[in-house]
This record gives C-alpha cells, structure tokens and sequence, in this order.
C-alpha cells in the first residue's frame, strides 16, 4: 500500500492529465452523454476557478502581508514576458491572416498569460521561495489586466469593446480568485489565529487539490483541441509553438533567478549557503515564469483571438505539467539520496 501511495504521488500530475483527457473523450464518443455538453464545460471551468481560489487561499494561509515584497528577479521576468508578449504582437499586427499570424498569436497569449495559482504549490514542494511566487502572481496578473486591453485591438480591431470594457472583463476574470482568497486568508490570520494554524495543517494537502484543477484543465483543453476541427499540419504547428514557448519560458526563469541571485540577492551568503540561495531563487523564478494560468490562456484565445489560439493553451497545459512531474520526480529522487 505504501508503495502505491509513493507511486501516486510521483506521478500524480500525469495522472491528472490522462484522466481529465479521458473524461472528455468519454463525453465526447458517448451518444447520451452529448446534451450534457454545455453543463459540462461551465462545470470543468468554474469548477477550475473554484480549485484555483481554493490553492491560492491556502497559499496565502501560510505567508504574511509582511513576506510579500519586491525581488530583483521579478523585474527581469516581467520584462521577459512583456517584451515577448509586445513583439509577437508587432508581428502578427504586420503579418496578413493565415498559419504565421496564427502562430504568433499562440506565441502571444503564452508569454503573456499570468503565472498559475498552482505555482506555489509546486515552488514550495521544489524547495523554492513561496512568498517571492505570491507576489509575482499579484504583480503579473495586475500587468496582463492593463496590458492584453490596450494590445488586443491592434490584433484584431473588430472586436468592439473598449479599453476599459476589455480591462473590465479581464479583470473580472482573474482578480476575484486572486484578491479575495488573501483577503480571506488574512482576514483570518489576524482574527481566529487557532483557525489559521489548523489551516496552516491542512495546506499540506494542495498539492492533491490541484490533481482536481489538473484534471479540469486537460478537460478545458481537449475540448478546445476537439471543436477547433484543426488540420493536422496546424495542430503540428501549434504543437511546436506551445512547447517552445514553455521550454523558453522555465529556462529564461531559472536564468533569470540564478542571475538575480548572483547580482545582490543572496548576499551576505558564503560558499554552500550562496549556492543553495542561487538554487531556490532559480527553481522559484522558473516556476513563476513558466507554469501558467491554461485556463485563462484557453478563455482569452476563444474570447479575443481566433478561437484556434485557445488550442495553445491545452498544449501548454500538458507541457507544463510533464515538466513539473519530471522536476519532482528530480527533487524526489535528490532528498531520497541525500538521506542515504
């Protein structure tokens, strides 16, 4: 029993992928299940706000308002992400309809897409710095609600809505899981303090929460691969593109940590202590500019973009993922001999 509980946690997050994809094409290849379609996809998706409220709830039971603060690595990674997001754009703005502007666009909202709530999760369980995520969530998620408005029409300038209309649904969208969830968490923290220890105890167990918002991602994404009705060239294509993006985005994290780390941060720090500052300040920023919000990647795709966009987003959901599940088979396999 042991054995497979361990086996259960190693590969928890493949798990989730291959059962959320399994449970859509369930859905999908069974007659008497189609009336249930629209029931299912506003279950799938507010069911992942739910999980995602929930993960950043118990991630802010566990810090402080006074933990929360700037990091020299939260400038370069904002930077990398803006300045991604702004040329990809560019292009696709100068680039006529068809697969590259299409492409682009995929390239786009991957860069730009905010860090995921489920960050933290995986930052804590990787030893990395879970303050420095929680306020690169806040700062990120603040600049995407201002930025993706005043960039969005330049792409596609038959979307009718204004500045202030995008910026209001976008908001909408992302701040009532992020604001409320700390303010409830706080609330608590400084008024049944008994109440915060117990919680405190339990957030041990987010990391499982998330198998569930896993699992309503990959049904989100399989969804939005299904009904794009995509030619296999262009799915190969968005495949690329998607895997690139979130390759180049955990490896422009980490060096962005390491270099963060070695210009100031870590300072005070000798020998073995200045290595292990420069590590956890790495893991932290890869995972903080890496591992994204699919599900609002999928909503602004469908909603703003060509709804193929959306497409990107299932695609890095899976990659994403692969990659935690192979890091923390990687740390996993590190303390295991560390201890012998």
């Amino acid at each position: 029993m042991h054995r497979f509980i361990q086996f259960f946690k190693q590969w928890l997050l493949p798990i989730a992928i291959v059962f959320g994809i399994s449970l859509y094409l369930l859905y999908h290849f069974t007659t008497f299940l189609r009336p249930w379609g629209g029931i299912l996809h506003v279950a799938a998706s507010e069911g992942q706000r739910l999980v995602i409220a929930l993960l950043l709830f118990f991630q802010f039971v566990q810090i402080s308002p006074h933990d929360l603060g700037l990091k020299r690595w939260h400038l370069g990674a904002l930077l990398f992400q803006v300045a991604g997001f702004l040329l990809c754009a560019l292009g696709s703005a100068l680039t006529p309809d068809g697969p590259l502007r299409i492409l682009l666009e995929c390239a786009m909202i991957c860069l730009i897409c905010p860090t995921a709530a489920a960050a933290g999760v995986i930052t804590k369980k990787l030893d990395g710095d879970l303050p420095a995520t929680m306020s690169y969530i806040v700062i990120v998620n603040a600049a995407a609600t201002f930025l993706i408005p005043m960039v969005i029409p330049m792409i596609r300038p038959a979307a009718n809505l204004g500045f202030w209309a995008y910026v209001g649904r976008i908001a909408w969208k992302i701040f009532p899981i992020l604001i409320l969830p700390g303010l409830l968490a706080w609330t608590i923290r400084y008024t049944t303090r008994r109440l915060q220890r117990v919680l405190m105890r339990w957030s041990r167990y987010t990391f499982y929460i998330w198998f569930f918002g896993l699992t309503l991602a990959m049904v989100l994404s399989t969804r939005a691969l299904l009904v794009s009705h995509l030619s296999g060239g262009t799915i190969a294509l968005i495949v690329l593109v998607s895997m690139a993006t979130c390759a180049l985005q955990f490896l422009a994290g980490r060096h962005i940590g390491r270099s963060a780390a070695g210009a100031g941060e870590a300072d005070g720090a000798a020998g073995g202590a200045l290595r292990a500052a420069d590590g956890q300040t790495a893991i932290t920023a890869g995972q903080a500019l890496g591992q994204k919000n699919t599900g609002f990647l999928i909503w602004l795709g469908y909603n703003y973009l060509t709804p193929v966009t959306s497409v990107a987003g299932g695609l890095y959901a899976i990659w994403q993922n692969l990659f935690n599940s192979w890091e923390l088979l990687q740390h996993s396999r590190r303390a295991s001999s560390e201890k012998h």
